[in-house]
């Protein structure tokens, strides 16, 4: 039999770590450091509608949760590492172009290209973890690239508003450059080198990626723009349409296609069903939230986009707190379903919370500081709840798969998220002060209360963790079919 491959020093598992943990981030973060550039955005575009400028969030989101699934696949078929450096590479020209728009067009079609990029970085960045570094720390690693996924969403409308205070919506694009080129030379320098490709695989297919893509945005774009166009308006009515017949395309296609776009085995594994269910729950409540949140404190309580982004800094601390210290605690607690439970029901009592006690006049100690801490609690809680039982309901060679597949689910909730959100705050134009976010918050609060009904229902308790030489047998027999690295 053949062996695993040597477990890296502690010297080069560090930099393994922050190489592939930092593609996560600067991917992540770029899902919310735009939402306190939309104040912004509306001076120097006013004559877009908000649906429209939102189409700067959800551009991305979309196009990131499109292709995800099928860059899971691309990573067994090119590398994970090269997958990981195109995707850093195409993320960094991405955001140098969106930084240069001239008309908000152009800024949407390149948030887009900069969707694909991220696309590529997260699962590869998460297979690189969990097979180039040693078996035994795969629940610490998978704890550490939660919290960086957990903090870069929470973190990105404090970077967004520092920036934008200071120099405006652009920055929030330059700033992507030197992290872009500093993590491609990291990867070439500090991952483990490519090994040749011994075994045909075949490319994801191109015409069921096509229909994800189609199918994603047109029921989006049919969400976000219905309340100006009118529900039963042709335009609406179609793009339904379209969004409904490709994603009918897609199902049975995947089913029968020997690389689909969606790996409809894995979502045939009912933990890992249930799992992506939840994920895309998740994102359906945190993007509004985020989003609201950001727009109330300027809008309502006349914050600055500064004092704005850093009111928001206290959750995206607690936040990769949390996913740090439950990567270490959930093997005895019973797994990750305990953290996604118990992220849910404190992302719902935080809901609650701010639901009956906001108002027009502010209240940070008494209430946004506590609210937020606690949020970034829950947040933190259910990414690495649900990253962790998606990953371990695939078998090792599956990671990159099982991890495209669960973050798309989040993200294509989060592009449902905001577009929900376009359309409560459109739908309130008679209403002023906190009222217009309260109905986002009660949005985002049931939305959390059935996830949290979902994931106590349908999740499992982890099994008994596997002995040492089980554990062993395991990687070795499954580790080497999941190369080129």
């Amino acid at each position: 039999m053949k062996q695993a491959a040597p477990a890296p020093a502690p010297r080069a598992l560090r930099a393994l770590t922050l190489t592939a943990s930092g593609g996560t981030f600067l991917a992540m973060l770029d899902s919310t450091v735009t939402n306190l550039a939309v104040p912004d955005l509306q001076r120097d575009f006013a004559d877009a509608s908000l649906s429209a400028l939102s189409w700067v969030i959800s551009g991305y989101a979309v196009v990131f949760a499109a292709l995800l699934a099928s860059a899971g696949l691309l990573a067994d078929v090119l590398g994970r590492r090269r997958l990981f450096v195109g995707g850093i590479v195409t993320f960094t020209l991405a955001s140098l172009l969106c930084a240069l728009a001239p008309s908000l067009p152009v800024l949407v079609a390149m948030r887009m290209v900069q969707g694909a990029g991220a696309a590529a970085m997260i699962p590869a960045s998460l297979a690189i973890l969990l097979l180039d570094g040693p078996a035994e720390h795969r629940v610490r690693s998978i704890g550490v690239w939660s919290a960086a996924s957990a903090f870069a969403a929470a973190v990105g409308p404090s970077v967004g508003g520092l920036l934008v205070d200071s120099l405006g919506w652009r920055a929030v694009f330059y700033i992507n450059l030197p992290f872009g080129v500093l993590l491609t030379a990291a990867a070439l320098t500090r991952l483990p080198a490519p090994a040749p490709v011994t075994v045909a695989r075949r490319f994801p297919d191109p015409f069921g990626t096509v229909c994800l893509t189609v199918g994603v945005g047109a029921l989006t774009l049919g969400i976000t723009e219905g309340p100006d166009w009118g529900w039963l308006d042709p335009r609406t009515l179609a793009v339904f349409a379209a969004g409904v017949l490709a994603i009918g395309v897609l199902v049975p296609r995947s089913l029968r296609h020997p690389a689909p776009a969606v790996e409809m085995s894995l979502l045939g594994h009912r933990p890992f069903a249930v799992t992506n269910v939840v994920s895309l729950l998740y994102g359906m409540a945190q993007y509004p939230w985020l989003l609201a949140s950001v727009l109330c404190l300027t809008d309502v309580w006349h914050y600055s986009e500064l004092e704005a982004g850093l009111a928001m800094t206290p959750g995206a601390v607690t936040a990769s707190v949390a996913a740090l210290g439950m990567s270490r605690l959930a093997p005895r607690l019973g797994g990750p379903r305990t953290a996604a439970v118990a992220g849910m029901a404190v992302f719902l009592a935080c809901g609650i919370w701010l639901v009956l006690a906001l108002g027009d006049r502010p209240a940070f100690w008494s209430l946004w500081f506590p609210v937020a801490s606690l949020a970034g609690i829950g947040m933190g809680l259910v990414t690495m709840g649900t990253s962790a039982s998606a990953a371990f309901s695939a078998p090792p060679a599956r990671f990159a798969t099982a991890s495209g597949l669960n973050t798309t689910a989040r993200q294509f909730g989060g592009a449902l998220g905001v577009a929900a959100f376009a359309v409560l705050v459109d739908g309130h134009r008679t209403i002023s002060g906190s009222d217009v976010f309260t109905s986002v918050f009660v949005f985002s609060t049931v939305v959390v209360a059935f996830g949290l009904l979902l994931t106590v229902l349908g999740l499992r308790p982890a099994p008994p963790p596997q002995s040492a030489a089980a554990a062993a047998h395991s990687t070795a027999a499954t580790q080497e079919s999941a190369r080129p690295q």
